[in-house]
């Protein structure tokens, strides 16, 4: 191993994190329904549990109406407990096979806890790419115990590190800031 493989290998997994976090925020809704909302939501399909897209077909019928269209009749029960017990406080409105979510508008409240709730994902995507940092210098400590390079080299590629996890931690402060800039627009 060198301290390029380092070095790159900590680029890679940092920019791992700030991709979880997008996705992660995706899924905090804001005003707008689409579809991607319910990725998350899993269904107990004959006895295993599956994500909602794999057993339903999910369309926006308009900006606050999410439309849920259940590949098996029979999972039409099914399918609306599990978005009614998910962590997105929807209330579904089953109407023969097809499932209409009502999307409620954003309350000052609601806004508010939902700021809340992406500055903890932002929160933890900082520490994910801290952690990287640590443990790309522990590797260049371990590369210097293997007298594999020197001190100063290890110095400069410290330094690098550091300019990569500054790097980094700015661009999840943007991708808060966007969210957040998303969060309160009416």
């Amino acid at each position: 191993m060198t301290i390029n493989d380092v070095t790159t290998d900590a680029k890679t997994r940092m920019a791992r994190s700030i991709d979880a976090l997008r996705q992660e925020l995706s899924k905090v809704r804001t005003g707008r329904a689409h579809p991607s909302l319910l990725d998350h939501v899993r269904v107990s399909y004959y006895g295993s549990d599956m994500p909602l897209n794999q057993v339903a077909n999910v369309s926006v019928q308009d900006a606050r109406t999410l439309g849920v269209a259940p590949y098996d009749k029979g999972m039409v029960s099914a399918v609306e407990k599990a978005i009614r017990d998910s962590d997105l406080g929807l209330n579904p409105v089953t109407a023969g096979t097809l499932i209409r979510v009502p999307l409620p508008a954003l309350t000052e409240e609601r806004r508010r806890d939902l700021i809340k709730v992406v500055r903890h994902e932002a929160e933890a995507a900082r520490v994910a790419v801290r952690n990287v940092r640590r443990e790309a210098n522990h590797a260049l400590k371990e590369l210097v115990k293997e007298k594999l390079v020197s001190e100063d080299q290890e110095r400069r590629a410290e330094e690098e590190v550091q300019k990569l996890t500054d790097r980094f931690i700015v661009e999840v402060d943007k991708v808060l800031q966007a969210k957040e800039a998303d969060l309160m627009e009416i």
